[in-house]
């Protein structure tokens, strides 16, 4: 792609680097930008700025926050007794919009995945082991997508748990095995939640 300004191409190549964006989209969104006025560009740039700069990670589920502990942790009417244990913040988004839990979360920041270099010490592992021993947890879910990647990180965080004295659920498989849960329509993951089962009846025997 030929570009007639240096500063053009510059921001073209940046606007790339984002997830599912190419060159052609890239410079829609900066031709859009060129369009704005100078307030409006200069709001869009500090919001990014303060995003990367400010943002914080929940010190108790790791969730995004803007404060040391994220509003759903915080949140009184929550039950404490359930912990739903979900890949990353998009995941929490999902299943809010579902309406159908009131529990509180616990973010593993990804997916056990030898392949791409991540075992269970890049993932919050301990900590949610810490949470179960220390809390009043009852319940704990594991909301994570029906993927090679997600069922070994389930059965891996099974072991870690299946000692304690808390009962280990998993959603409902209306999940398309290799579906990212994030993509799931919202009645489909709501009905996932509602209807989970004992993991120890999902697995084969």
């Amino acid at each position: 792609m030929n570009f007639s300004s240096r500063l053009l191409e510059n921001a073209v190549a940046e606007f790339s680097k984002l997830p599912g964006v190419g060159q052609k989209t890239a410079l829609r969104l900066v031709l859009h930008l060129l369009n704005q006025s100078q307030e409006d560009v200069e709001k869009f740039s500090y919001a990014l700025t303060r995003l990367r700069s400010e943002i914080r990670y929940c010190k108790t589920c790791h969730n995004i926050s803007d404060q040391q502990v994220c509003e759903i942790c915080a949140a009184h009417k929550r039950d404490r007794s359930i912990i739903c244990i979900v890949e990353d913040t998009r995941d929490v988004m999902a299943i809010e919009n579902t309406n159908q839990y009131n529990g509180l979360y616990h973010v593993l920041g990804g997916l056990i995945s030898p392949m791409d270099g991540i075992g269970p010490a890049e993932l919050t592992v301990d900590s949610l082991v810490e949470r179960v021993k220390n809390g009043d947890v009852k319940e704990v879910i594991l909301a994570l997508s029906a993927t090679m990647e997600g069922d070994t990180t389930i059965f891996y965080l099974y072991k870690k748990l299946k000692d304690m004295p808390v009962q280990i659920t998993t959603i409902a498989r209306g999940i398309a095995f290799g579906g990212e849960l994030e993509y799931a329509d919202e009645i489909t993951l709501g009905r996932s939640i509602v209807t989970r089962v004992p993991y120890e009846n999902t697995m084969v025997k």
